[in-house]
């Protein structure tokens, strides 16, 4: 029997690796929501291929064309998830990009069965929202970003208290071991990741090594574990995603080339057994090199230091204040130095003092009202 298939972000980088893979594998997969934002002509090419029952669409700008084109092939049009009432789909992938992910993956839990995440902000900013929803619901959860997917793997069926260290693994992004003048580094060479095919907001923040950051606070998060507990190191290859040190003095790790269909199709299948499927040279590359990471090169990782934001309310402010200077570096607002630059200096002010002393999350509207906060104080 076919899985039925929901994809929250279809046209983003994770959505359309993931329809990559499905279309190879028509025979078990049934493609019943897509959904995206602003890219409506490849939601519509995608829409013609895919023929789901479902449209989930919650943009007013592009809303009527989209209902008229759902109106013409026989498509239910919905902007509100609660439309889909006693809809039940075997997998979900959720992929929307930035804190607008938030609430679909949150409301799309109860008609999973099983929620593939990829929005790490989601996790970041409502990972307790999000567990009460999965334990509720009985949803699985499995996280689909390379890292987050290599640790789950390697820490299966061990006890967790046996783990000494978590390492994640970063490339360094396209600077890494280049002299660069980074005051004058413009988006599109800061989105050229030597490694991977991703969007815009996470090839920067790759290339300043805050992905890492967030990828710690996420995996601290998913894994119930202190940020104490993991270590990045620098990985140029981008072919080992995580290395677990066990306090008995073994250690393991996780290679997989770097090619993201590779968590998601086995996420996909619970273990994909085609070998054929995948170009995969084991070893493809020379050598495998690992370096420790230069703090005074990468100023982000000060940010793990931050003891007083290591918390709900403090991960929620961090992830917040990127994702707003990163946009307005997109925008050449401001340069890339910048964004890690004034970060810290917002982090360390009064006003973020002062508003994690008198602010907690208490409900998922305290997470926008965190937002809307750092809108306002950044300059």
């Amino acid at each position: 029997m076919k899985k039925k298939i929901c994809i929250l972000g279809s046209t983003g980088s994770i959505g359309q690796t993931t329809l990559e893979i499905i279309s190879k594998n028509k025979k078990d997969f049934d493609v019943v929501l897509l959904s995206g934002n602003n890219n409506v002509k490849l939601l519509i090419r995608q829409a013609k291929y895919f023929k789901p029952k479902y449209i989930y669409l919650n943009n007013f700008y592009y809303k009527e064309k989209i209902e008229l084109f759902c109106k013409n092939h026989k498509i239910n049009f919905i902007d509100d998830l609660s439309l889909l009432k006693k809809e039940k789909f075997d997998i979900t992938v959720a992929a929307i990009s930035g804190i607008a992910g938030l609430i679909p993956t949150i409301n799309i839990i109860k008609y999973s069965k099983k929620i593939l995440i990829a929005n790490k902000e989601s996790i970041i900013c409502g990972w307790r929202f999000i567990l009460k929803k999965l334990k509720k619901y009985n949803c699985h959860f499995t996280p689909i970003d390379s890292e987050h997917f290599s640790i789950l793997n390697l820490i299966e069926n061990k006890k967790i208290d046996s783990v000494k260290f978590i390492y994640l693994t970063a490339s360094g992004g396209p600077f890494f071991e280049k002299i660069v003048n980074l005051n004058k580094v413009t988006p599109s060479q800061a989105t050229k990741h030597p490694n991977w095919k991703m969007g815009k907001k996470i090839s920067i923040d790759s290339a300043n090594l805050m992905n890492k950051v967030l990828e710690v606070i996420e995996a601290s998060l998913i894994f119930n574990q202190p940020i104490g507990k993991f270590k990045i190191i620098i990985h140029p290859q981008s072919l080992i995603h995580a290395i677990i040190k066990f306090k008995n003095g073994l250690s393991t790790m996780l290679y997989h080339i770097n090619d993201m269909k590779i968590p998601i199709i086995n996420s996909l299948y619970n273990n994909f057994s085609n070998y054929k499927y995948i170009n995969h040279k084991f070893l493809s590359q020379d050598k495998l090199t690992f370096n420790e990471v230069n703090f005074k090169k990468n100023p982000s990782l000060k940010i793990l230091k931050f003891k007083r934001a290591l918390n709900e309310n403090g991960f929620i402010l961090i992830n917040a204040l990127n994702e707003i200077l990163v946009q307005r570096f997109l925008e050449k607002r401001i340069t890339f130095p910048d964004i890690i630059n004034k970060l810290l200096r917002i982090l360390n002010s009064n006003l973020v003092k002062n508003y994690l002393k008198n602010h907690k999350i208490r409900h998922i509207n305290d997470v926008f009202k965190a937002y809307n906060f750092c809108r306002s104080i950044v300059n």
